[in-house]
Formats: structure tokens, sequence, C-alpha cells
């Protein structure tokens, strides 16, 4: 499977992940739109492959029904952006824009989401201003880790009972 059939894949796997058909296409019609629009986009060429899938891989990393939605929201995004400079003149690529912007409205916009986390992945925790105010910060950040899930209780018991600390 080449890269650009892996992302016309993954737009068949959002479309049938939220089973939000809402401008009443139905599943056949869609995917036989999504076979069309591979066609136009000559997705069976080998040089798509070069450098491996785009979304694929990343949904396989986003697991909880909350995270898949945030990804979801910005690989949606992106296909939309993909169309913008897309002839839409076709009925298909009318179809498949309909349906990712029936999704797009139905999922939270996680730009925010991603831009927390790009924000935090460029703080500086060496610096020790940066560290007092984390400390700081720990009252408040402990308690909503502990509370976010008993699993985490359980594994760090099971973690505990392992270590022969």
């Amino acid at each position: 499977m080449t890269c650009q059939t892996y992302s016309l894949f993954v737009l068949s796997v959002i479309m049938i992940y939220f089973a939000c058909f809402g401008n009443s296409l139905t599943l056949a019609q869609l995917q036989g739109d999504i076979d069309q629009l591979k066609a136009d986009f000559n997705s069976s060429q080998s040089d798509v492959a070069d450098g491996g899938p785009i979304f694929i891989d990343k949904l396989k990393n986003w697991t909880e029904p909350g995270e898949k939605r945030i990804i979801l929201s910005q690989i949606v995004s992106m296909y939309l952006e993909m169309f913008k400079n897309t002839n839409t003149s076709k009925a298909h690529v009318r179809h498949i824009i309909e349906e990712l912007c029936t999704l797009k409205n139905n999922l939270h916009d996680g730009s925010k989401k991603v831009k927390d986390l790009m924000d935090l992945a460029k703080v500086q925790m060496n610096d020790l201003k940066i560290q007092r105010k984390a400390v700081h910060e720990l009252r408040v950040v402990l308690p909503k880790l502990v509370g976010t899930s008993t699993s985490l209780k359980t594994k760090r018991s099971q973690c505990q009972r392992r270590c022969k600390c």
C-alpha cells in the first residue's frame, strides 16, 4: 500500500470511525468516492510509498477515545487543507469535502490541545525559574494526576510489589 493510498485509507477509517454520514451518503457511495479520488491522485504509483505512511502510524499511538478525537480532528483539518487546492468540480470530491466538514463540526477543535502539547515540549526544565514555578504548581497538578485514573494506582501498587527496593 502506498503512502497516498495510506492517507486515503485513513480518510476512509476516519469517516467510518465516526459513522457520521450527515449528508446521507451511504458507506458504499463514500468508498466509491474515495476510490475515484485515489484514481484522480494516481495513488497507486510506487513513489507514493516513499517515506512511509503519513497518518496511520500516528493513529496507532493515540488509543484512548478522547485522544483519538484530538488526533482525528487534526487529520480532518489537514485533509480539508489539502482539498483547498483540489479541483472541486467533480461530485466525488465535493461529497468527500462535505463529509469531512460534517466530521470537523462534530469533532472538538483539537488545535488548542495540540498547541498546548507543543508548548509543553518547549519548556526548559533545566531552567531554575521554570523549576521553581513547577514546584509551586505541583500542589495543584499532583491531585489532578492522582485523580485521573484508578488504573494508575493499580499499576503503581503492582510496580511496588514487584520492585524490591
